[in-house]
């Protein structure tokens, strides 16, 4: 059984950073300081645990950042009108719009209004045409992520099998579009799972890469993988434990324990990708103020 090598969050996205503080110094030398605007409806719990990380690590990297915080009743029609009051703001580089919304506003809609060249989320599908055409503006956070650590970690991703198990806009379908791309962290064999695929041990098992981006608590175990795979648990799931101080604890889509001395390399939860998306974050909204210099 082969010995597995926890893929560190912590530590690909302290070199991230280290490597953006001399991009944001010689921007601030021009006059330039990268901003990202932040717009929460409601106040669904991990929703802001997500945007405060955020606003704390702009903080700690000298950046601006304003939050723009709106009950859950907000009609549609005023959320459209802030979105373009800031996409005209050149305070900010970046815009981004915290998912889930209210049911009374259309995501689609709301996706589609921010300005393209401020869409730091790369939701916007001008920035989803440009990265499936092999010429990103702006990758998806969380896929730029899983793609910087295999990078940071020496992962071969070229004629290796990959099982991407989800296909959400935010993760599945982009993670499966960059990986089969003519590039160094692609030319990989993709195939994507969901919840309407039969038999789904079938397809992991098979996996040198298997990408976990499903939702669903633990569910993949060691049963699901083959022996040597890469596992890339993108699962943040909060799970009910009586033993522990706060009631619950967190838990990703893999069942890190019968996954451990099976698996090569396995991201840890928490502790890893999820860092990753914070980190891509500052990056974008970096690349998207020396954008606007150009």
């Amino acid at each position: 059984m082969p010995e597995t090598q926890l893929l560190s969050g912590k530590a690909v996205s302290a070199a991230v950073y280290s490597e953006l503080n001399s991009r944001i110094a010689a921007l601030k030398e021009k006059g330039l300081t990268p901003g990202l605007a932040v717009i929460l409806v409601g106040a669904d719990p991990a929703s802001q645990v997500y945007v405060r990380s955020k606003e704390r690590r702009f903080a700690k990297m000298g950046l601006y950042s304003e939050t723009f915080r709106f009950d859950d009743d907000l009609p549609e029609s005023d959320l459209i009108e802030k979105i373009r009051e800031l996409n005209d703001d050149h305070n900010f580089h970046g815009l981004l719009v915290q998912l889930p919304l209210s049911q009374q506003i259309s995501e689609q809609k709301i996706i589609e209004t921010i300005n393209p060249e401020k869409d730091v989320d790369g939701f916007h599908p001008v920035n989803l045409g440009l990265m499936t055409a092999g010429v990103p503006r702006f990758i998806s956070c969380t896929p730029k992520g899983i793609l910087r650590i295999l990078k940071h970690y020496d992962i071969e991703t070229s004629g290796k099998h990959v099982v991407v198990c989800g296909r959400s806009n935010i993760v599945g379908r982009p993670i499966s579009v960059l990986l089969s791309l003519k590039t160094d962290y692609g030319n990989a064999i993709v195939t994507v799972i969901h919840s309407r695929t039969p038999d789904l041990q079938k397809y992991t098992r098979q996996a040198d890469i298997l990408i976990a981006a499903l939702g669903q608590p633990e569910m993949i175990t060691g049963d699901f993988i083959k022996a040597g795979a890469c596992v890339i648990d993108v699962g943040i799931n909060r799970v009910e434990d009586a033993a522990q101080e706060k009631g619950y604890r967190m838990v990703g889509d893999v069942q890190q324990s019968t996954v451990m001395g099976k698996a090569s390399y396995l991201t840890p939860v928490p502790g890893g990708v999820g860092l990753m998306t914070i980190a891509m974050l500052v990056e974008n909204t970096v690349e998207a103020a020396e954008l606007g210099l150009q």
